[in-house]
């Protein structure tokens, strides 16, 4: 029987057998082999030179053209300041980066992207809904529209474990 005949056939399960599931599915959607070319066809040939990690920064930046203070910036990817540090320092090596120095206050740093980095998040942006489309296509329109809140959920709820666990130490 075939992967999607497995899964339909076990529909049902304990809650453990379920989260192990998800896990399995989880990990797969890191790191399958399918994913990284999905990803590649994604972020195109421009953005190929870049980690997924760097890229996720390069979006968070684009949201805000004015720029984003460096603090607010590490707690917008959700990282400790000194990660956001690196990633910034990476996509500034890059050309798709820069920081500057407030005006007002010296010690305050902003960052935003540049031209080349906010061409390539809309370029992406446009490949990444076509693919999504296509991903999507055999499900209903419904099924679309639960599957979207239930990922919301999972991140909301990772956001609620990570804190827990942040605060536990």
């Amino acid at each position: 029987m075939g992967r999607t005949g497995r899964r339909r056939a076990d529909r049902t399960g304990t809650d453990r057998d379920l989260a192990l599931r998800i896990a399995r599915s989880w990990r797969e959607l890191r790191r399958g082999a399918a994913v990284a070319r999905l990803r590649a066809h994604v972020v195109g040939p421009a953005g190929q030179t870049i980690e997924q990690a760097q890229f996720d920064a390069l979006e968070i930046l684009t949201s805000r053209p004015d720029g984003w203070r460096m603090t607010d910036f590490a707690d917008a990817m959700r990282v400790e300041p000194s990660t956001a540090t690196r990633a910034i320092d990476r996509l500034e090596a890059a050309g798709l980066a820069e920081r500057t120095r407030s005006t007002d206050d010296k010690r305050v740093v902003t960052v935003q992207v540049t031209p080349a980095a906010r061409q390539l998040v809309r370029d992406t942006h446009v490949r990444r809904v076509a693919v999504m489309q296509e991903l999507l296509a055999s499900f209903s329109h419904e099924e679309r529209v639960e599957f979207a809140e239930f990922l919301e959920r999972f991140v909301t709820s990772i956001d609620h474990l990570a804190e827990s666990l942040r605060n536990a130490t």
